[in-house]
């Protein structure tokens, strides 16, 4: 993801081992993040401590170093090239110290400490494509100093390489279905498994969630770092202009008996041309109103239908709730400007389909009372007696991520869905 090539790693490693190691220095792999500097904060954090060992307190063997190692021997996976390569320069450098070379404990040590800043500062680069459409959900990115303080104050350091490299359980799922299917396949691996762990590297440890997976057109309700439930949904369609966007954001409330805002191109393209061709009774049968830019309700018998569908005027349009309304009973928005919400729908007969890619960009739900009772703790029912838009806050606002993950862990193996967006050659280029 933004390390140089192995050959320059490769380089590096022979410089250090080939070196005085009381004057060894950290090979310069730089991440890409010119607001950090990894090798100034080293410097500073052994500085501080007079010099003395975080990995290797005890000597030589140590097992925070081996589980360090293990974490950078798999990085790759994790989007940090040289990891791999720094692990065979930490352990080239263990095994001189082993032999009689006790000043290579320091080098190897401070060798450690910049492979981890390295390492988390890869694991919280966010995921290609991915926006962060409310300030809850952003993400927060430790800086050097932070990440070398928060291992040196773990009361097991090797705990706390596990616990940080897991990510999230999902994504360690995925890792490690990956990991075994890349040994089994002498290294190599779809390109589906490294961008799906690209996209699923922001998802959260734990906590109350909604995840949606646009590839595999699945909403997953999260508690605790497990699912509890799942259902189906429908997603945008495969052209760019219809595709669900990756985004995370938060739920605040839910809407109950929602009107359908008819977006602006679809007044144009398909209610303009119905009225054209089924009269002004089809308005009506379809329980839309007409208003101007104000909300103001209008008379459809004096609108230019045909300047509607040519876009010379524009008009609003809405359509009532009801059993025939697009948003069905609940609609559940969040922010974010693309106006992407999920929502319920009459036409249920759809989730039987196995490509569900048949939106505008919205999700639709294959049960929307179930997901309102998960996210609100009781029936999603109106206090105020079936008024339209009734809006229903929520106990306490659910963060949700709308992500995009072609590779799937079943029974411990990998599986695979098709790239419909076609966005993970697009993480591939970026590799």
């Amino acid at each position: 993801m933004k390390i140089q090539t192995l050959a320059g790693v490769a380089c590096a490693a022979l410089t250090i081992l080939s070196a005085p190691v009381a004057g060894a220095t950290i090979p310069e792999l730089p991440l890409g993040t010119p607001q950090f500097a990894p090798d100034s904060a080293v410097s500073a954090f052994y500085a501080a401590r007079g010099g003395a060992p975080l990995w290797l307190r005890s000597g030589g063997d140590s097992s925070a170093a081996r589980e360090l190692i293990g974490v950078l021997q798999r990085a790759s996976l994790d989007g940090f090239s040289s990891g791999p390569a720094m692990a065979a320069q930490a352990e080239a450098l263990l095994a001189r110290a082993q032999v009689g070379e006790p000043a290579a404990v320091g080098a190897a040590d401070r060798l450690l400490s910049a492979a981890w800043v390295r390492y988390v500062l890869a694991l919280e680069t966010p995921p290609s494509g991915m926006t962060y459409a409310d300030r809850w959900v952003t993400p927060r990115h430790e800086t050097p100093s932070t990440i070398l303080a928060q291992a040196a104050a773990a009361p097991s350091l090797a705990a706390h390489v596990r616990k940080v490299s897991a990510v999230n359980p999902i994504y360690a799922q995925l890792r490690d279905a990956a990991w075994s299917t890349m040994q089994a396949n002498g290294g190599q691996l779809d390109e589906r498994a490294l961008a799906s762990l690209d996209h699923a590297r922001d998802i959260p440890p734990d906590g109350r969630f909604v995840m949606v997976d646009t590839a595999g057109a699945r909403l997953y309700m999260i508690d605790d770092g497990r699912v509890v439930d799942s259902m189906k949904v429908i997603v945008g369609k495969a052209d760019p202009s219809t595709q669900t966007p990756m985004l995370a954001s938060t739920i605040y409330y839910a809407t109950l008996n929602p009107y359908w805002h008819v977006s602006g191109e679809m007044v144009r393209s398909l209610i303009a041309r119905n009225v054209l061709d089924q009269g002004l009774g089809y308005l009506k049968r379809q329980g839309y109103q007409v208003m101007d830019s104000a909300g103001q309700i209008l008379d459809p018998a004096k609108v230019d239908w045909h300047a509607v569908a040519t876009g010379e005027e524009t008009v609003a349009v809405r359509q009532l709730p009801g059993p025939a309304n697009s948003m069905g009973r609940i609609k559940i928005g969040f922010p974010n400007s693309d106006d992407i919400y999920l929502h319920d729908t009459p036409n249920k007969d759809l989730f039987a389909s196995d490509d569900r890619t048949l939106s505008h960009g919205c999700i639709r739900l294959q049960d929307a009372e179930r997901l309102g009772r998960w996210l609100m703790g009781r029936d999603p029912q109106s206090a105020s007696s079936g008024e339209p838009e009734d809006n229903v806050l929520l106990p306490k606002p659910v963060p949700i991520y709308v992500t995009y993950l072609t590779a799937h862990v079943d029974g411990g193996q990998l599986s695979y869905v098709d790239d419909i967006y076609g966005r993970d050659t697009q993480v591939a280029a970026l590799r």
